[in-house]
């Protein structure tokens, strides 16, 4: 004959009780990572979020030994690195970053190749990333550019 199948409640399924209290939470140090990106080298600052006082400053230049490689996401994201470093011991556990190409009325308005490479590297190294905005400088029209009335020929 078919047996019958008893379903029997298990006791394994308990809630854990919890309580309901506010938890301590970890207090953010916000600082604000500026970060100069250009075809020729990438310059990481991190100030406090007043932006008067410099905590860690660190370029492309100061990682890698020639000068082709200055500007290279390799030599952006080991500068952040350091900088992320210097930062987490004096406090800083939170940034808002700026990122800033050459701009003006001559220079390129998009940032170099180490600018998206930097700051990948400094939310892998444990910084809290709040805004990232672009503040690279926009020419209202202010100076005559050069190359005179026709422009540059080619």
């Amino acid at each position: 004959m078919a047996e019958e199948k008893k379903y029997v409640k298990r006791e394994e399924h308990k809630k854990e009780e919890r309580s309901f209290t506010p938890q301590k939470r970890k207090e953010l140090r916000w600082g604000i990572c500026h970060i100069y990106s250009s075809y020729n080298n990438t310059i990481i600052h991190i100030t406090d979020i007043t932006g008067s006082e410099s905590i860690a400053r660190v370029s492309g230049g100061q990682v890698v030994k020639s000068h082709r490689m200055e500007s290279s996401p390799t030599a952006a994201m080991t500068a952040a690195k350091k900088a992320a470093e210097i930062a987490r011991d004096k406090g800083i556990n939170a940034i808002h970053v700026n990122i800033k190409a050459p701009g003006g009325h001559n220079g390129p308005h998009n940032p170099g190749p180490g600018a998206q490479a930097a700051v990948r590297a400094l939310s892998r190294m444990g910084l809290r990333i709040g805004i990232i905005q672009d503040v690279t400088p926009v020419p209202h029209d202010g100076c005559r550019k050069k190359g005179g009335k026709r422009g540059r020929r080619v």
